[in-house]
């Protein structure tokens, strides 16, 4: 990932007091990566285009904010044409807003899990509506998957626009011996890494046997501001029966969860949880 400045920041709106509460919680980023806003209504049947009300809601973002500001109205779905728009405007980010009272069987269903899964770029999904000013700790999940690795970059990244800390956090099995030496090892390997940029981190390793659970519990702990995932894009059909821990912490966070999505790879083993 990379989070260029003066990006294109999309925003999928319904009207409910959820989405606009993303759009108000957008305004920070916009405005330290020098990027535009895009509030994205897709609408199922003619009659539902909501012109008026978009035109309204656009030049209010724009006084509120500071940030250029525009929309588009497109018929469709909303999953599908979210992933389509972004790839179309070359969105930097994705920002959603997510229902409390939705669970991961209705976000992560057929249609919807794609539009995490098949993103063509970072999305930040935000459930609840404590208002976050600023970002001032980031909790970084690592385990010891291949793709894990990219989002230390993106985590660095997001630290000096915010000029936030970094909280390392390695869940493990607590039988696997092994694994938990070489996560302890890598982490501390990491942990170096980040403070060599300049940026203030710590480091911890948890025993669990529900990694979403200990991960958001663990953020609320230390107060973080932001949980940075990985994301899974292929799914086995027992994961898609079941959700990966990444669509879990999603569901359950009610802290703000941005998904990474990895680079393609000539091999999709994957050693780890994709934290």
């Amino acid at each position: 990932m990379h989070l260029k400045e003066r990006g294109i920041i999309l925003i999928p709106i319904d009207f409910t007091k959820q989405s606009l509460f993303a759009i108000k919680q957008s305004y920070n980023l916009a405005k330290y990566t020098h990027s535009r806003l895009v509030l994205l209504h897709v609408y199922e049947k003619t009659g539902e285009e909501s012109f008026e009300a978009l035109t309204k809601l656009a030049k209010q973002t724009e006084q509120e904010s500071g940030v250029p500001t525009e929309f588009m109205n497109v018929k469709g779905d909303i999953y599908k044409e979210t992933d389509r728009v972004a790839e179309e405007i070359k969105a930097t980010l994705i920002i959603v807003g997510l229902e409390s009272h939705m669970r991961w069987k209705d976000i992560f269903a057929p249609s919807a899990s794609k539009l995490v899964r098949k993103a063509p770029c970072p999305i930040i999904t935000i459930r609840g509506t404590e208002h976050r000013d600023g970002c001032e700790n980031i909790l970084l999940p690592l385990d010891l998957s291949p793709e894990t690795r990219e989002k230390v970059d993106a985590a660095i990244q997001f630290a000096k626009y915010f000029g936030a800390s970094i909280r390392i956090l390695g869940v493990f099995d607590i039988n696997d011996t092994k694994y938990e030496n070489d996560l302890l090892a890598y982490s501390f390997q990491v942990k170096q890494f980040i403070k060599s940029n300049g940026i203030s981190c710590t480091n911890k390793t948890i025993p669990t046997k529900n990694i979403a659970e200990t991960i958001v519990e663990y953020g609320n702990k230390i107060e973080a501001d932001l949980i940075m995932i990985m994301n899974k894009p292929s799914l086995s059909v027992g994961e898609f029966l079941s959700g990966t821990e990444t669509q879990k912490v999603v569901d359950i966070s009610n802290i703000p969860v941005i998904t990474i999505q990895p680079m393609e790879r000539e091999s999709l083993m994957s050693f780890g949880t994709g934290f």
